[in-house]
């Protein structure tokens, strides 16, 4: 198995922490089964949604380089889909969420590249190529949706979660993994459900991911846009669902106008949806992803995006008035009258302008976290940020000098002044000082011994989010998943099953014509008789020669199967009636 992937110049634009993720597609390991379950999928979809989705889904499959008849090679996609500036990796199953989100602002789609088993033909809660490739892939042949996607990944990958969040992550992944795996138990699938739905009961206030999620989930995973009275599908879990994509078109699924409501209407995964929104227009969606935004800390900062920053437990960013950004595990605030007063890292922390690392201050330089007074001076109106060279020097804020500060809310900096940074625009963000105590009433924040004490300058926390302000200043590279696809070895039985499949694939594409298929409707009948995917493609192909015994003894069979395995009955007639009415899409 190869380690490698195939890159191109969007991807090379890629940061190394997102590249951690990317698996090779291994081509070869698609088995014929498994193209024929995507065949029967895209034929069965195309058939149907050619009436129902949105009018870019059917010029977007040939626009990106969807096959009907083969699984996309995602590095073959590639070469199309760098003429709409986009690009497509491999990964496995469900990654992270900021992650996904930020594939997205980078123009990436990320492609879950393992395929749905033929006994989940119809719907797998997993993440595979049929979702993926099939699903989000020909919208974004649309400019304005594509632009859409980059702008949410742009605003998702800056949300912050909550702890919960990243559990039930976890949980939700593995449940995924083993309902698609073939060798689960009942016992296995019911603990994970339970699992998954005791932490979707007890998330309690939800973060920022979780109602940005929702909003991904309402529009680019199962987005109907028109009018409630006419809608078209664009969402990617029903353009590539041939079961929801026909039953969210009946009047079963409420329609509802989509708003901004819709981030807190939380979904369950691992069942049919009972209410959809409708979209007017694609330009619609921007409107309320801008709307939401204004909502994030991203945007608003303050003393409520430093708590969501603590209870994220995670690496996040502050932004301070003067453009100084601190990046750390937010652990502690200090407040007064609403306002943060003075903030607290733990552990490693990086200081930043503008997304570039302050030169001295790495995670070296503050190994053991970082604390700083946010606000102003008491008893004075004017902000050190906003204060001349002269305005410093008359309240001793001078190289070398001692200097005692004290700032609205009780915080005190004593010290000598070492020197201090400025920003391009000539305003001071950062004062360094020697033999410093900082104090907050009786409580000490910071010892002399300590070293040397860089306090952050900023009247403000303008803006808070998750991940560092600068990609290169943390080690990013740690994503270990704790629970990988499983792919069991495959029984004398099913190879035999897969070879008979590789038979009719090589008959219908020419490259063995010698092939009887009267012989292998025999030994299928013999040696799998449950099978039902083979002698729909069978007959296809005896209806195309015209030939009208083996057309008659494969729907005998299919006839006895459907009163043995009613629970396939509709899925074969369904393969039967595109065939019939000459819906063969070659």
């Amino acid at each position: 198995m190869s380690n490698t992937f195939e890159s191109n110049t969007i991807l090379n634009k890629l940061p190394k922490h997102l590249k951690q993720f990317i698996k090779p597609q291994n081509y070869k390991d698609y088995s014929a089964i498994d193209q024929a379950v995507w065949r029967y999928v895209m034929r069965k979809n195309v058939d149907f949604l050619k009436t129902v989705a949105h009018e870019s889904y059917l010029q977007g499959l040939k626009q990106t380089g969807i096959s009907i008849n083969h699984i996309p090679n995602m590095y073959g996609m590639n070469r199309i889909l760098k003429e709409i500036g986009w690009a497509a990796v491999a990964v496995d199953g469900f990654i992270p969420p900021n992650a996904f989100m930020e594939f997205q602002a980078y123009n990436v789609l990320v492609i879950a590249s393992d395929i749905r088993q033929l006994e989940h033909i119809e719907y797998t809660p997993a993440p595979d190529i049929i979702h993926e490739g099939a699903g989000h892939a020909p919208i974004i042949a649309n400019p304005e949706y594509a632009e859409y996607l980059r702008r949410f990944g742009e605003i998702g990958s800056k949300a912050i979660s909550s702890a919960k969040d990243y559990e039930l992550y976890e949980a939700v992944r593995h449940l995924s993994i083993i309902k698609e795996a073939p060798n689960s138990s009942e016992e296995e699938i019911a603990s994970a459900e339970l699992k998954v739905e005791e932490l979707q009961q007890n998330m309690g206030k939800p973060s920022e991911m979780a109602l940005i999620r929702n909003l991904h989930w309402w529009t680019v995973e199962y987005g109907l846009t028109g009018t409630i009275e006419n809608p078209k599908i664009y969402g990617a879990g029903l353009l590539s669902s041939i079961g929801e994509s026909a039953w969210c078109m009946t009047d079963a699924v409420k329609k509802l106008p989509y708003t901004i409501d819709a981030a807190y209407k939380d979904f369950d995964i691992t069942k049919p949806q009972p209410q959809l929104y409708v979209t007017p227009d694609f330009a619609h969606l921007s409107l309320v992803l801008e709307e939401f935004a204004n909502t994030m800390a991203l945007r608003c900062g303050g003393l409520s995006g430093i708590k969501k920053l603590i209870d994220s437990k995670a690496l996040g960013t502050i932004e301070m008035s003067t453009g100084l950004q601190i990046s750390g595990v937010f652990t502690h605030v200090i407040e007064n009258n609403g306002n943060p007063i003075y903030v607290q890292t733990s552990g490693e922390t990086a200081l930043a302008y503008r997304e570039k690392e302050l030169v001295g201050h790495d995670i070296n330089a503050h190994k053991s976290g970082f604390g700083s007074p946010i606000g102003k001076l008491k008893g004075i109106n004017l902000a050190i940020e906003d204060m001349s060279p002269r305005d410093l020097a008359a309240y001793h804020i001078y190289e070398e000098r001692i200097t005692t500060l004290e700032f609205e809310g009780g915080i005190t900096v004593s010290g000598k002044i070492i020197t201090g940074k400025r920003n391009l625009r000539g305003k001071i963000i950062l004062i360094s000082f020697t033999d410093c105590t900082v104090t907050h009433g009786k409580t000490v924040l910071f010892k002399p011994e300590w070293g040397i004490y860089d306090m952050a300058i900023g009247k403000e926390v303008v803006s808070a989010f998750s991940g560092p302000a600068d990609l290169n200043s943390f080690n990013l590279i740690t994503h270990v998943p704790s629970t990988k696809t499983i792919h069991v070895k495959k029984s004398n039985s099913r190879l035999d099953l897969e070879e008979l499949y590789q038979q009719v694939r090589d008959y219908r594409e020419g490259k063995n014509r010698s092939i009887s298929r009267t012989k292998v409707l025999e030994q299928l009948i013999e040696k799998h008789p449950n099978d039902w995917l083979l002698p729909v493609e069978l007959y296809e192909l005896a209806c195309i020669s015209n030939e009208t015994k083996l057309s008659e003894a494969i729907l005998e069979h299919l006839e006895h199967l459907k009163q043995h395995r009613p629970e396939v009955g509709k899925l074969i007639d369904d393969g039967i009636g595109i065939i019939e009415k000459g819906a063969i899409i070659k």
